[in-house]
């Protein structure tokens, strides 16, 4: 059964790439562009209320190790 996001492809895409055009323009290796993008997910996770942070990390590790398969 496929996944159904709430938003659309063209959102996720749009921001998708307003994030590569900051990293590429600032020349950042692999390693400075997961620190950097490591930071920021710590960032936004940190404003989900704290029960629930747990299991949003553990799902998008999940995910993550998905998308690499």
């Amino acid at each position: 059964m496929p996944i159904v996001s709430k938003y659309s492809n063209e959102r996720v895409e749009k921001i998708i790439n307003e994030l590569m055009d900051v990293l590429i323009k600032e020349e950042t290796s692999p390693d400075l562009a997961l620190m950097c993008l490591g930071n920021t997910l710590t960032s936004v996770i940190s404003q989900i209320p704290q029960e629930q942070q747990q299991a949003i990390v553990t799902n998008f590790t999940q995910a993550l190790e998905n998308s690499i398969k």
